[in-house]
């Protein structure tokens, strides 16, 4: 008897060739981990800085050809050249006197406006703030992220090119409030300026500068931060407001919080050497502080030291006798570097955020 043959299947129609429907996968996965992994050996492409140029001078064109540029500058030129009006016609009668007779220029005030000096030192943030509270959300707000960073464009170089366009901007609005203060001083005063007043005007022109630059750097924040312009506006206005005005009225009752006058101030009635160090302390926290504090020391010659002064630090001193512009600067060093290392650690906040940040939506 020959074996049993095996039985063949009976054959099926197209439409039941799969298996059971029971043991396939409706769809094919549409996630694979181990396709999305990242790859170690992915690197970029090009440098991370192509493109900065042209993103730099785009918004420095930007910058100038808009509206709101041109009311920011004409009112900080009005302003500006009313306070240096009034210190013009306190500066004449002692023109034959005073060394530093153009130093005076940027330090004396004429009530009921404060001194060129401190103009500045109040309207510098409202240009920074105001030239980059949208400098990222503009971009959201357009529709406009996606399409610059799907060119040959990395992040870096649109953060940073925001950032140095606004910084040029503020450095020509400078230069030339300087060049109007050396040019209306040389016509009206009739006195060139020494060489010592041109350095020390110099290094006050750069402590601006670098004083804009932090609050540049916090509007580019508060742009990364929030998708409303409007929003980061008025954070780093009333930023700007507390640190300006609140923050020195808060700063004495915070320190006599923290360090207590003893028994000896109490009855003397004048603060404790301990709470004024906590005092000066909380009070440099602010840019406007710093900023202060350094303007004192370089457009005014004879000042010998930053807050509190003892004793000891007059010994051997020369009272009325200027010092050089090297041991102004000594005076101020920490001050610069401080608001050096505000504008830094701003602005890699801003990077940091602006990395992390999903561009599509």
């Amino acid at each position: 008897m020959p074996p049993a043959r095996p039985c063949r299947p009976a054959p099926r129609c197209a439409s039941c060739r799969l298996p059971n429907p029971a043991w396939t996968r409706s769809t094919t996965a549409t996630f694979s981990p181990a396709r999305h992994r990242r790859n170690p050996l992915m690197q970029r492409e090009g440098s991370p800085w192509q493109g900065l140029s042209a993103v730099t001078l785009k918004e420095l064109s930007d910058h100038f050809s808009s509206a709101r540029m041109r009311v920011l500058e004409w009112l900080v030129i009005l302003t500006a050249a009313a306070a240096l009006y009034g210190a013009l016609q306190g500066v004449r009668s002692t023109t034959a006197e005073d060394p530093f007779v153009f130093l005076r220029l940027f330090t004396d005030a004429q009530a009921p406006l404060p001194s060129f000096a401190a103009i500045l030192g109040f309207l510098i943030p409202l240009v920074a703030i105001g030239l980059g509270f949208d400098a990222i959300n503009g971009e959201y707000s357009r529709r406009t992220m996606s399409r610059i960073l799907s060119q040959p464009l990395y992040r870096d170089a649109l953060l940073l090119g925001k950032f140095l366009a606004g910084l040029a901007t503020l450095a020509i609005c400078l230069i030339c409030l300087w060049l109007l203060v050396i040019g209306l001083g040389l016509i009206l005063l009739g006195v060139p300026p020494s060489g010592e007043e041109i350095g020390r005007s110099l290094v006050f022109l750069v402590v601006a500068l670098v004083y804009a630059g932090v609050w540049l750097a916090v509007a580019i924040l508060f742009s990364t931060i929030f998708r409303s312009a409007a929003t980061s506006a008025l954070v780093a206005l009333g930023l700007w407001l507390f640190l300006a005005l609140l923050w020195p009225m808060l700063a004495p009752a915070l320190a006599q919080v923290i360090a207590p006058p003893d028994m000896m101030s109490l009855l003397s009635g004048q603060p404790s050497l301990h709470t004024l160090e906590w005092q000066q302390a909380l009070q440099r926290i602010s840019p406007t502080q710093l900023f202060g504090e350094s303007v004192i020391a370089i457009l005014s010659p004879m000042t010998r030291a930053i807050g509190p002064v003892f004793l000891d630090q007059l010994e051997g001193a020369v009272l009325g006798s200027p010092l050089p512009l090297g041991q102004s600067l000594a005076i101020v060093w920490p001050q610069v570097v401080g608001l050096v290392a505000g504008c830094i650690l701003l602005f890699a906040a801003a990077y940091v955020v602006f990395q992390r940040q999903e561009v599509r939506a």
